[in-house]
């Protein structure tokens, strides 16, 4: 995840109100922030790593959480920073797992993780063995969207290329894609993946399933990605394989 002491570094920074630059109106650009020390920056990241572990196994378990938990788990040296740290790794379950850490009960700051958009279906294939998938589907569900309504095979693997997700290669978080995209999530309702009528050679393309419209709408993806645009999932998805990591060698 980008590092819990830069939060600019995945939000959009305003414009200067005081600035007199000619920018054109509307537009509000990501800048990139001062980088830590180091040793803190270290300190830090390994507190992230930590508290994404303890998440995931929360969910695993299906019990909410508390802040207190949490605090243990990041530890007094670093108490200071937690809700830094527990926005970016609310982030990270955001991005990678398609999780939404959601505070239920104020009085003690207690949380649960549900998955985003209203979706029902958390995409771990091998139960409690398994890490939430979600994340992916939601980036297959808006290259879709943003490829209007029709998103072109060959398209969908070049964006999670970018990601490190290739076709007929296992990934340590979504398993092996292929069968995810062209299968699971086609028999789930989720996706439809279909020849591209009139093609020769045959081509194809994905689009969304009856149950992707039941569940969610394009207008909460649109607000969705515009909420993340300016997010780094690619070092999001890099911590996370290491918590997914930790995880199964303690378990």
């Amino acid at each position: 995840c980008p590092s819990p002491t830069a939060q600019a570094a995945t939000a959009c920074s305003q414009p200067d109100q005081g600035s007199s630059s000619s920018d054109e109106e509307g537009t509000s650009p990501c800048e990139e922030p001062e980088e830590p020390q180091p040793g803190l920056q270290n300190l830090l990241q390994g507190k992230l790593a930590d508290l994404v572990e303890f998440l995931l196994l929360k969910y695993h378990t299906k019990e909410p959480t508390s802040q207190a938990e949490m605090l243990e788990i990041v530890g007094k040296d670093a108490q200071d920073a937690f809700p830094v740290i527990l926005g970016q790794a609310s982030e990270c379950m955001q991005l990678v797992f398609g999780m939404d850490v959601k505070e239920v009960d104020p009085s003690d700051h207690s949380y649960v993780l549900v998955p985003v958009l209203g979706l029902t279906y958390d995409g771990m294939l091998s139960g409690e063995e398994g890490v939430p998938k979600t994340g992916l589907l939601v980036v297959l569900l808006g290259v879709i969207l943003l490829h209007g309504d029709h998103a072109p095979e060959e398209e969908v693997w070049e964006t999670l290329g970018v990601m490190g997700v290739y076709a007929g290669q296992e990934h340590v978080i979504y398993g092996e894609p292929r069968e995810l995209l062209t299968k699971v999530w086609v028999q789930e309702g989720y996706v439809e993946y279909r020849q591209v009528p009139g093609s020769d050679p045959a081509r194809y393309e994905f689009l969304w399933g009856p149950r992707a419209h039941a569940e969610t709408s394009k207008l909460q993806m649109l607000e969705y990605l515009l909420r993340v645009r300016c997010g780094q999932p690619a070092s999001s998805l890099a911590l996370s394989e290491e918590a997914v990591r930790d995880e199964e060698e303690g378990a």
